[in-house]
């Protein structure tokens, strides 16, 4: 089966429907989203409508924490995320917040784990910026294959047998094959707001088959995503870095 994984849309309808219409193209069979589906872009209402007609046929998404600070306040997130989330809470309908606190933290399937952020502790939000976040994350599971996001850049991590970690940005487009001899933890790049200096959206394909995964680059137009920010008023740098991808 071909899955399109997807992490972080921050409310970016440019940029998730440009990612959309390319995994679709890709002949995708199912969808999976990671979390954050909300907070920093201006289209929530869009993004949570889109998502509950997916996952209605058939599609998974998790929660990420600007999806659960909608319903649970965070005194984590710095005063523009805060200004983005307060901002959301307003937009959202009471159907729209319930489905996303209705959201797991991690779903299983088969060999495979989703979490938004990693999966020692789904809730404490930690991010993987290194091999030691990433064994701690893989040491918490028992399946081969953990997918994550959170970070907003990607990254192929690979533990051998012998608890030995490697650790890799992998290439645009270029099929990574999980080897069944080691375990894998691959952490997405962001669709809505990516920060590894390539403003162009970003998910992957992964092939539960040849257990290859492809991570891949969308151009969108980010000028109009960020002229939408701007409108409804929310903190400049969250339009301005949409154009830079940091």
């Amino acid at each position: 089966m071909r899955l399109a994984l997807f992490s972080d849309i921050h409310a970016n309808r440019q940029a998730f429907a440009a990612c959309l219409e390319a995994a679709r193209a890709r002949g995708a069979e199912r969808l999976i989203c990671l979390g954050d589906i909300v907070g920093y872009g201006a289209d929530p209402e869009w993004a949570v409508d889109t998502m509950m007609d997916l996952v209605a046929k058939g599609a998974v998404a998790l929660r990420g924490n600007h999806d659960n600070a909608i319903g649970i306040p965070s005194d984590s997130m710095n005063d523009d995320a805060q200004a983005a989330i307060d901002w959301t809470r307003t937009r959202l309908s009471t159907e729209q917040k319930a489905f996303l606190a209705g959201l797991p933290l991690l779903r299983e399937e088969d060999n495979r784990l989703y979490v938004h952020s990693e999966a020692s502790d789904p809730a404490k939000w930690r991010y993987i910026r290194d091999t030691a976040d990433a064994a701690r994350s893989m040491m918490a599971t028992g399946l081969q294959i953990t997918f994550c996001g959170h970070i907003h850049r990607p990254g192929l991590y690979s533990m051998s047998a012998a608890a030995k970690m490697t650790s890799f940005v992998p290439t645009t487009g270029i099929a990574v094959q999980l080897l069944t001899g080691r375990r894998w933890l691959a952490v997405l790049g962001s669709v809505g707001q990516p920060r590894d200096g390539d403003p162009a959206a970003s998910f992957a394909m992964f092939d539960t088959a040849s257990r290859e995964i492809t991570y891949l680059r969308v151009p969108y137009d980010a000028e109009t995503a960020a002229a939408r920010i701007r409108a409804n008023g929310l903190p400049l740098w969250l339009a301005d870095r949409l154009l830079i991808g940091r």
